[in-house]
């Protein structure tokens, strides 16, 4: 049987036929399925999103993670293994082998351009683990976060190669973006979107969900094929933001976390050092410029920053007890022991994205606005909660990366690469409890489940000769700790953040700050300063040594360019916000060119990047009704939601147009009359102010060809509304826009909707760096 060429073809039959199948000698054998070598584990593989190396209890953090501490009591703790600082990029790694800028994800699918290692697009040949174990005979499936599929394929139209169940998984449930609503998340079973089970209010929560449908299926096939291992990933929206928890938990680490965010460190690598997952001699990197001391803070501050953290806290173990749950299951059904689990503790360091103060919605410090600790804490008790999208501050991201400096986004440093991986397989690994400091990398993980299924690496899967392998198994340190190490060389880059490792050195530098995403970058790559770190002696880069060992920083800068060179790195890109308009990123654009869209109730919700985009410039709403004789109510068109969006919609027959601008204001403008019944066509006109990005305009309301309202919307929201909520007709899904009408499905058109029509007037503006 020939592995390497994938799918495995079945040998011809050299059995003649006979006239009459009565007559029929030999007879033809039963076809077998395809199956991988005898004594191949299951395999599970977790992963956890936006989690540091110092927040899990496990490697010594406050964040009590029980289930990770009996895996890792069971198993391995690995103290030196590193992502690319970034969850998309990290995550094509992972399943791919190869390093994200060589499977086309050097950023996000969102900002994705045509440049070769940017394009979000996995070329055919880096095909994914779960294609191969698929070919082989295993049974796949993905549940949670998939943020591989670039945003013009992610439509109902398709194509589907790059979604899940193109990609080798059989079953697929979860969510396409980079985050999503834990009480309303945008899911999708296969490739058809569906609506949540359930709600907030009757204790529906994504990460609880994820897991009954991991069971659900592990159940179904061990009973229906017990011959067949299984490949899970369960890849959780959690701890991304918005940290969203059943009310039961919200109040778990209520007084915590007093002490702030310097002691909390001090706390951490002390732990670290007991739990060996550190040297001994670790000292703590030094904190960031920029970002204050607890003790600099008002109460004011101290006491948003700690409810922040509560959540987070309480968001990490309320994940991990649903892992628990899994396992406990696992355990019943007799598959404990021969489960390769692999769990890792983050898809980057800790995320540094909720800024100084943390915010109570990600999207205010994403479209470059400040959101403040003042009016976090007039709404202290909504976090945690429906009504808020919450973030922690910096302050705590630095935390949550002890000992390491910066954190996610800056591929540079570990804070943003270096997180927790626990390996638990009982039948495969006689050491229990020990710790692994082996230098490893995300694009291990692959090569590592291959050899664990005694499956080799194929040469070609459906017809495209593979990229070899990128990533080296780390197999070999299973059961020798002192097994020296394999993996010699590493690059880092991501925004212009770029680094590389080498024999235990580390050359770095920071291009941009993690917390600053909407602000313009004030160094060219040649202005970089780079820092040199021997992490033989010095585990958590606190020393620089670059003016002195300037021979081997200039060495290692040259191997940068090198491997940068070999992994279609370059041209560097550090924009962002440019970025988001596909025109100027030159990526796919379903609408590109089409100043008229002509939308209709029966069509699914629209991701953003999928959508008309009417940002930043004049347009028009137009839909033709029905009213009946009741006055009508519900949502003719809206796009985004609750923590930013707009919606067209109709309160007792009254036609209304709410802009909201990252939930910080709520624009409004309603028609002075009411609708008769019968047929109309109604209209919201916007005429954008211009001059730039998020400005604001004039909406007037137009019944029939008559104005019946207009108003002023003095701002609006300039590079994304939403990352997980779509545009859609006849109703909005997910949170509302506007509180004037109530949560999906219940605020869908009472009328009699034909048709959308969405007309921008002109090129969609340029954002401003």
């Amino acid at each position: 049987m020939n592995r390497r060429t994938l799918p495995i073809t079945n040998p011809e039959s050299t059995i003649a036929p006979a006239l009459d199948a009565r007559a029929q000698d030999p007879p033809y054998p039963a076809e077998e399925p395809i199956r991988p070598p005898s004594g191949a584990p299951n395999v599970l593989l977790i992963l956890i999103d936006d989690m540091g190396f110092g927040a899990s209890s496990a490697f010594g953090g406050p964040c009590r993670m029980p289930a990770a501490e009996r895996l890792a009591e069971g198993g391995l703790r690995y103290s030196r293994f590193h992502t690319t600082a970034l969850c998309a990029p990290t995550r094509q790694a992972l399943l791919t082998g190869r390093n994200h800028h060589t499977a086309g994800m050097g950023s996000l699918p969102d900002i994705a351009t045509s440049i070769p290692g940017y394009t979000a697009r996995r070329p055919r040949e880096v095909a994914t683990l779960a294609r191969m174990l698929q070919a082989n005979g295993y049974a796949t499936g993905a549940f949670g976060k998939m943020h591989q599929t670039p945003g013009a394929e992610s439509t109902p139209a398709g194509p589907f190669d790059r979604w899940p169940t193109g990609e080798g998984f059989d079953k697929f449930y979860g969510f396409l973006g980079a985050e999503t609503n834990q009480f309303t998340p945008n899911l999708v079973d296969g490739t058809t979107p569906i609506e949540p089970p359930g709600s907030e209010e009757d204790g529906y929560h994504l990460s609880e969900d994820l897991v009954d449908q991991v069971v659900s299926w592990v159940r179904t096939h061990d009973t229906l094929t017990p011959d067949q291992p299984w490949f899970a990933y369960l890849s959780y929206g959690a701890c991304h933001t918005p940290f969203h928890l059943p009310r039961s938990w919200r109040d778990a680490y209520r007084g915590e976390f007093a002490h702030g965010w310097d002691e909390q460190r001090e706390r951490t690598l002390a732990r670290q050092r007991e739990l060996g997952v550190v040297g001994p001699d670790t000292e703590l990197a030094p904190w960031c410029d920029g970002v204050p001391r607890w003790d600099e803070l008002s109460d004011v501050q101290r006491e948003v920053a700690e409810r922040l953290m509560e959540s987070y806290a309480a968001f990490a173990e309320h994940t991990d007890v649903q892992t628990g749950r899994l396992v406990d299951e696992l355990e019943a059904m007799g598959h404990l022991d021969d489960t390769l689990i692999i769990y890792v503790l983050g898809d980057n360091g800790a995320s540094a994205e909720g800024g100084i103060d943390g915010t109570l919605n990600e999207a205010v410090t994403a479209n470059g606005f400040v959101d403040t600790a003042e009016r976090i804490h007039q709404q202290l008790d909504e976090i945690g909660g429906p009504m808020a999208y919450a973030h922690y501050p910096v302050g705590w991201a630095l935390a949550m990366n002890t000992p390491y400096p910066w954190a996610k986004q800056v591929a540079s440093h570990y804070g943003g690469t270096r997180v927790g991986m626990i390996v638990h397989w009982p039948n495969g690994i006689e050491a229990r409890g020990e710790v692994r400091h082996q230098w490893h990398h995300c694009i291990d993980v692959t090569p590592t489940i291959l050899a664990a299924a005694g499956l080799p690496e194929p040469t070609e899967v459906d017809g495209a000769a593979q990229i070899p392998f990128e990533g080296t198994s780390f197999n070999y340190s299973f059961d020798d700790p002192d097994a020296p190490e394999r993996r010699h060389t590493q690059y880092f880059e991501l925004a212009g953040n770029r680094g590389i490792y080498h024999e235990g050195w580390t050359a770095v530098t920071r291009h941009r700050i993690p917390w600053m995403m909407a602000a313009p970058v004030l160094s060219s790559f040649d202005d970089d300063v780079w820092e040199l770190y021997d992490t033989n002696t010095d585990w958590s880069q606190s020393r620089d040594l670059a003016e002195k060992h300037p021979e081997r920083l200039a060495e290692l800068q040259n191997r940068f360019v090198v491997e940068a060179a070999r992994h279609n790195v370059f041209p560097l890109d550090d924009r962002l916000t440019e970025k988001m308009n596909p025109a100027l990123a030159g990526r796919r654009d379903l609408m590109a060119g089409r100043r008229s869209v002509t939308l209709y109730p029966d069509l699914p919700g629209l991701r953003e990047d999928a959508a008309p985009n009417v940002k930043n410039t004049s347009h028009s709403l137009t839909a033709a009704i029905t009213v009946d004789d009741a006055p009508a109510n519900g949502v003719l068109v809206a796009q985004g939601g609750r923590f930013g969006g707009w919606s067209l919609y109709l309160v007792d027959s009254r036609l209304r147009y709410c802009h909201n601008l990252c939930g910080l204001q709520r624009f409004s403008v309603s028609a002075d009359t009411a609708l008769e019944a019968g047929e109309h066509t109604v209209e919201f006109q916007f005429a954008y102010d211009g001059g730039g990005s998020g400005r604001g305009g004039t909406g007037r309301l137009v019944v029939d060809g008559t104005e019946v309202g207009s108003g002023r919307i003095e701002a609006t929201v300039p590079f994304f509304f939403s990352p997980d909520e779509t545009l859609d007709v006849g109703t909005d899904r997910g949170t509302p826009v506007t509180e004037e009408y109530p949560q999906g499905p219940a605020n869908a058109f009472s009328g009699r909707l034909h048709w959308v029509r969405i007309d921008l007037a002109e090129p969609a503006g340029t954002p401003e760096q």
